[in-house]
């Protein structure tokens, strides 16, 4: 980032291309004129998710209300096909941690899955895509992960499209080394009709016979991260954090 380049990335629904005006909402105006005390003329990023990343000019900032002049193409847009991410919801810091790293480490869809031995309640949506947003403003990257609404486990399975590969984190030993299958992936998922998934449990684990359910099902695969056994959240984003190192920073 050259320094005439703006720091600020604000993201936004309207689509961008030259000289339109984009008026931001009222939280976006607030931490403009009021964290950042930002002034009419300072520039800023935009960014949609489908049309690649903008430089724009701030043309009227008042309480809480601002227009920014989109100026120019900064970076074009380009494919983000991360995995997706199924994860049984934990207490609430810990799955605000988990869409604010997996939005880092490029899943493209968020999934809460309520399992046998979930023990969050209810899940906030809203919360999480604004926590997924906020995320992907800070770590430059040009699309927001999806959040879906929370499923069951036997809607997951029932709904998951069968050409995706489906890698469930298997905390009992049993399934193969990550490392090994995410490679023998490799050629698969640089092919976008052969796309790949996580499913993460909850607190505690998976319940014996919901394993047993999964192993069963032409398209999963139970993999193992170590001989240690680690907590939900960071069980997550140890396979995030593998699949970006083996598949994604080669793609």
């Amino acid at each position: 980032m050259t320094p005439s380049t703006p720091k600020i990335r604000l993201f936004v629904p309207d689509r961008l291309t030259a000289a339109v005006r984009v008026a931001l909402s009222r939280g976006q105006a607030h931490y403009l004129g009021h964290v950042m005390r930002l002034d009419v003329g300072d520039g800023v990023l935009l960014f949609n998710g489908r049309d690649g990343e903008w430089s724009a000019e701030v043309g009227t900032l008042k309480k809480n209300q601002c227009q920014v002049a989109v100026l120019r193409l900064v970076r074009g847009q380009a494919a983000e096909q991360g995995p997706w991410l199924a994860f049984a919801p934990i207490k609430k810091a810990g799955t605000d941690l988990i869409v604010e790293k997996a939005t880092e480490l490029g899943a493209s869809r968020l999934c809460p899955v309520f399992t046998r031995n979930t023990n969050a309640a209810r899940v906030n949506c809203d919360r999480l895509r604004a926590r997924a947003i906020e995320t992907a403003e800070q770590c430059q990257r040009l699309t927001v992960p999806e959040i879906a609404e929370p499923v069951t486990l036997r809607e997951l399975t029932d709904g998951w499209p069968k050409q995706r590969r489906l890698l469930v984190l298997d905390e009992t030993g049993a399934g193969a080394p990550i490392a090994e299958v995410l490679k023998g992936l490799r050629s698969n998922v640089r092919d976008a009709a052969q796309p790949c998934g996580f499913l993460s449990g909850p607190e505690g684990g998976f319940d014996a016979s919901e394993l047993d359910a999964l192993r069963k099902l032409d398209f999963v695969t139970t993999v193992g991260l170590g001989p240690r056994v680690l907590r939900a959240e960071t069980a997550t984003l140890s396979a995030l954090a593998c699949w970006q190192a083996l598949i994604g920073a080669a793609r």
